[in-house]
């Protein structure tokens, strides 16, 4: 379970419940179903006009990707991984590592490897792989904009809740006090068309391009590891050239590792 969606959506329930309350503002104001229906139908019906269904017949996926935690593989073990396999290639040659193809979890890896090994020309996979990263990018921009979209529109649509409340309001000015709550009643579309844009839409499509530019980034460090492997490079160059993807924190974890002992050297 990605813990920092559900936190996030708690505190923002939250923050509107508590706020409400400290403002002397009425919590039962936000049971109206007319500006549930003018939010969420309207919003999704403004998503189904904007995008294909083939695109939105994976937003279910998006949300597990948004609420279960990523797999992405550790990016010191990665290069714990290159350095043992550069030191086999070293050794006894690409072919040695076909044992190890089958232990790769990773498909995006897994072809990788197969591809140095069967003896590809190493700009033919560099294109090969850099075009999957990019497809892979793609698509993943495309999942996000289904998020990003829904934040603009449900703000807007907010505000088409609070004309059609006014509406009703000042259609019937006979009496002071029902006036009175229902100009507040055309009010909770605003607000909720601003919560949702705000507060859950727009942040979700964040998450899931940072989620993504996590993805990529391994999946370069992959595209170098391969390449470096099928050059030829030694484990130590090969060390170096992968650490440039950790962040600083994880460089000085991994040289602790390396001074005692953890490093492989040839």
């Amino acid at each position: 379970m990605e813990k920092s969606t559900i936190i996030g959506i708690i505190l923002g329930i939250a923050a509107i419940t508590i706020g409400m309350v400290l403002k002397g503002a009425p919590l039962d104001a936000l049971y109206n179903p007319a500006a549930f229906m003018i939010i969420f139908v309207g919003t999704a019906a403004s998503i189904f006009m904007a995008f294909p269904m083939s695109e939105l017949a994976k937003v279910p996926k998006l949300f597990k990707i948004i609420f279960k935690q990523q797999q992405v593989i550790n990016r010191t073990e990665l290069i714990r991984l290159f350095t043992e396999w550069a030191s086999i290639t070293r050794r006894e040659g690409l072919l040695a590592l076909e044992a190890k193809v089958e232990e790769i979890d990773d498909d995006f890896m897994r072809n990788g490897m197969r591809m140095i090994i069967d003896g590809n020309e190493q700009d033919f996979v560099r294109d090969v792989l850099m075009e999957n990263i990019n497809a892979t990018e793609t698509r993943h921009r495309a999942g996000a904009l289904i998020f990003a979209q829904a934040g603009m529109y449900a703000p807007t649509l907010g505000v088409l809740g609070a004309v059609i409340g006014l509406i009703a309001a000042l259609s019937d000015m006979s009496s002071m006090e029902h006036l009175t709550h229902a100009i507040a009643a055309a009010f909770i579309a605003t607000l909720l068309g601003i919560f949702t844009g705000y507060v859950i839409w727009h942040p979700l499509a964040n998450k899931l391009k940072r989620l993504s530019e996590r993805e990529i980034q391994v999946r370069l460090m992959m595209v170098e590891g391969l390449l470096s492997i099928q050059s030829g490079v030694s484990t130590i160059a090969i060390g170096q050239k992968l650490a440039v993807f950790l962040t600083p924190a994880e460089r000085v974890k991994m040289e602790e590792k390396g001074e005692s002992g953890g490093e492989q050297k040839e």
